[in-house]
């Protein structure tokens, strides 16, 4: 192996501001289901836990292990990197609802003061639902997600530390929002949204992901030059990596929407087909039986 190919997939990008967020997130979630499961909660079920911690685990590897390294040097290795942060770690985050298991987490004043911005009235929480309609929340999402495809946006990120930590706060705080609303995890703000609206809501993001991952995939020239001044790892032309990198945005990005959009829709069957059967009272009478426009 290359050894310079070699120094870059053992290499770690070790940032305290991250290290000490995650370890923030992970410490408060943790204390607060560990304080509701003494509690006999429900919502400290032992899969909220696993689920809330691997999140944030996948967070950091995505954002400081060898795969932030190697994205600076392949297309289709920042492909995977904004898969994990858009398409896994909020799901992951957000099934476990940690929204008030991290107010538990917080010692009793901090928990009351903060609950106390959520509740109905309150300005918090009526500018938050003013902010995030499920509508203005998809529009943000796919803005982000074509606007940092843009080839000038893309280099500018990768030639930019900044630049490139917007990038990412961006891609992952739409992402965050995005996911809220299809799991529906607290807090609700919004009243309830439909799983049927929730359905509609994942399958109108597929053709926009499905055209921008084709529309890389098959160009026939470098949309993001970068890739041309750095040295090219495992053998792979600027063209393969560019091609490669379209197809994972393309297929597996697209599969992340239609296999939740599938979950919600068995959820919905699965829901009919529990329904308790109408009684023969109510539909074997003369006037059900009736064609419209019989009734007289």
């Amino acid at each position: 192996m290359d050894p310079i190919v070699g120094a870059a997939m053992l290499s770690w990008d070790i940032r305290p501001e991250i290290i000490a967020g995650l370890l923030l997130a992970g410490g408060l979630f943790s204390m607060g289901w560990r304080r509701l499961h003494r509690r006999g909660s429900l919502l400290a079920a032992p899969w909220r836990l696993a689920s809330y911690l691997s999140g944030l685990t996948v967070l950091g590897l995505a954002l400081m292990s060898p795969i932030d390294v190697l994205a600076g040097q392949l297309f289709y290795m920042h492909m995977i990197q904004h898969l994990l942060m858009v398409m896994l770690v909020p799901p992951l985050l957000l099934l476990a609802n940690p929204f008030p298991l991290l107010l538990w987490g917080l010692p009793p004043r901090g928990r009351a003061v903060v609950a106390g911005w959520f509740k109905p009235g309150a300005g918090l929480r009526q500018t938050l639902r003013l902010l995030t309609p499920p509508g203005l929340a998809w529009l943000l999402f796919i803005g982000f997600f074509l606007g940092w495809h843009d080839p000038n946006a893309y280099n500018a990120a990768l030639t930019s530390d900044t630049v490139h930590d917007l990038e990412h706060i961006t891609f992952f705080g739409s992402a965050m929002l995005y996911w809220w609303h299809v799991i529906g995890a607290g807090p609700r703000l919004h009243g309830q949204f439909s799983r049927s609206a929730k359905i509609a809501f994942l399958l109108v993001t597929v053709p926009v992901n499905m055209a921008a991952g084709i529309t890389i995939a098959f160009a026939t020239e470098p949309l993001y030059t970068y890739y041309t001044t750095v040295p090219r790892f495992f053998g792979i032309s600027v063209m393969n990596d560019q091609m490669l990198g379209g197809i994972i945005m393309w297929i597996p990005g697209s599969m992340m929407y239609i296999i939740a959009a599938l979950v919600l829709i068995a959820g919905l069957v699965q829901r009919e087909a529990e329904k308790a059967p109408l009684p023969e009272s109510e539909w074997a009478t003369d006037e059900a039986m009736l064609a419209p426009g019989w009734e007289r």
